[in-house]
């Protein structure tokens, strides 16, 4: 993989006001909103918030760097890739690290704002798993981006894109509370990588509708190793047409 190569794809993306706003901004403002709106001082509740928003913010942030590939695969730069040094699985790799490096800013900055504003407190294994813990659990949305790039058209990307956000956040349990779920809602909500994304960091600040860190490893393992053959699939069928 060409390390100058991931340099340009992160300098492209953090010149994006969508990223900005989407993966920056927004997770934020709606952290301090619904603290003001909903902890009514509780901690455990205002941790939870922090935990939804910092999930939001990364999950957004990993599926950002497919709009990129629908741009380039309808530019024809993916057949233009057997001309260069640069290999089928080192931009595939290139696009998924930029899609970890791209949730970097929510996992870091939301948390910050809990402990120094909103006054969340957590011992070293607890911070561990919000931060790093969540970071990692974004790779299923990373592998997504890419899989929805690989599909989409630059025309489409917007609104397939806004699509997955909002079935990921509402039915995995990041914009509406699980614990205020129904039934059906919640059976949904568990087959969802969301769901799992929010668990890893849950545990850290509550012990209410939590799943062991090992299920949520395993679940999301699993999501990542199905979504990567569907990336590699998808890359070698369209190179296959050229």
């Amino acid at each position: 993989m060409s390390f100058g190569y991931l340099i340009l794809e992160l300098r492209r993306a953090m010149r994006s006001t969508r990223f900005m706003i989407f993966t920056i901004a927004f997770p934020v403002l709606m952290f301090l909103l619904y603290t003001g709106l909903y902890s009514g001082g509780h901690k455990s509740i205002t941790g939870i918030l922090m935990i939804d928003m910092t999930a939001f913010g990364a999950l957004s942030g990993a599926l950002f760097a497919g709009s990129r590939v629908a741009l380039e695969r309808s530019a024809g730069w993916q057949r233009q890739l057997r001309l260069t040094p640069l290999s089928g699985p080192a931009y595939l790799t290139a696009k998924g690290i930029t899609g970890m490096m791209l949730a970097i800013p929510a996992v870091v900055l939301v948390p910050l704002v809990g402990a120094l504003v909103e006054g969340v407190s957590l011992d070293a294994t607890g911070w561990l798993r919000v931060v790093v813990g969540t970071w990692l659990a974004v790779i299923p949305f990373a592998l997504i981006g890419l899989l929805v790039g690989q599909i989409g058209t630059p025309e489409t990307m917007q609104p397939i894109m806004t699509i997955v956000m909002l079935v990921m956040s509402m039915l995995g349990g990041i914009f509406i509370p699980i614990d205020s779920m129904p039934g059906w809602m919640l059976d949904i909500a568990h087959v969802l990588p969301s769901y799992w994304l929010g668990q890893i960091a849950r545990g850290a600040v509550t012990t209410d509708l939590t799943s062991s860190l090992g299920k949520a490893v395993l679940v999301l393992a699993a999501w990542s190793v199905v979504l990567a053959v569907a990336v590699v699939r998808r890359y070698r069928r369209d190179s296959a047409r050229v």
